[in-house]
């Protein structure tokens, strides 16, 4: 085989090998987590095939508004195919429609505090951070959480809407830094 032929070869397998993985994220539901919310790597979203419940960690696509403006315009979120512009967000389920929660230097659903849920003033960066004012879940919403310390979560941008969600979040080949 010719150098030039040997290097078609090789172009082609890596297409080939590019166009499978690509294959796996579309029709798999795959994704790569970057951010330290929750372990990076490979996740894969799982249909969810019942009511979402309380301890549920989902893949969601946060609404278009000011937090979500927030998010992008300080790095918080990366961009991604959501409407809104971002990646879809990997968070746990602490509270759903009806109950009641009130953010103060910690989060407290139903008068139970919520563990590793501190409250900041400001970010890692030392700008303002203003959480959520608290109250009632709204029907057809979700309030999300991570127990990593600087997790924009819904301690800062509240309940989103549940038709949001895009599935379970399954670890496949994670790693914690």
């Amino acid at each position: 085989m010719t150098r030039q032929g040997r290097a078609l070869a090789i172009i082609g397998a890596g297409v080939v090998i590019l166009g499978t993985m690509a294959a796996a994220f579309a029709w798999g539901g795959y994704r790569v987590n970057f951010t330290p919310s929750y372990p990076l790597g490979l996740w894969q979203i799982e249909t969810l095939d019942r009511p979402v419940a309380v301890g549920d960690r989902v893949f969601i696509c946060p609404p278009s508004g000011p937090a979500v403006d927030l998010a992008r315009e300080r790095f918080y979120l990366p961009r991604g195919l959501c409407p809104a512009g971002t990646a879809p967000l990997i968070k746990t389920v602490v509270a759903l429609a009806g109950q009641s929660i009130r953010v103060e230097n910690q989060v407290i659903i139903d008068d139970v505090p919520l563990a590793a849920s501190t409250v900041y003033a400001q970010d890692a960066e030392g700008r303002p951070m203003k959480p959520w004012s608290g109250g009632i879940v709204p029907e057809g919403e979700l309030f999300l959480h991570s127990d990593f310390v600087g997790s924009y979560d819904s301690r800062y941008f509240g309940p989103i809407p549940a038709d949001g969600i895009l599935g379970l979040a399954r670890e496949v080949l994670t790693f914690a830094p």
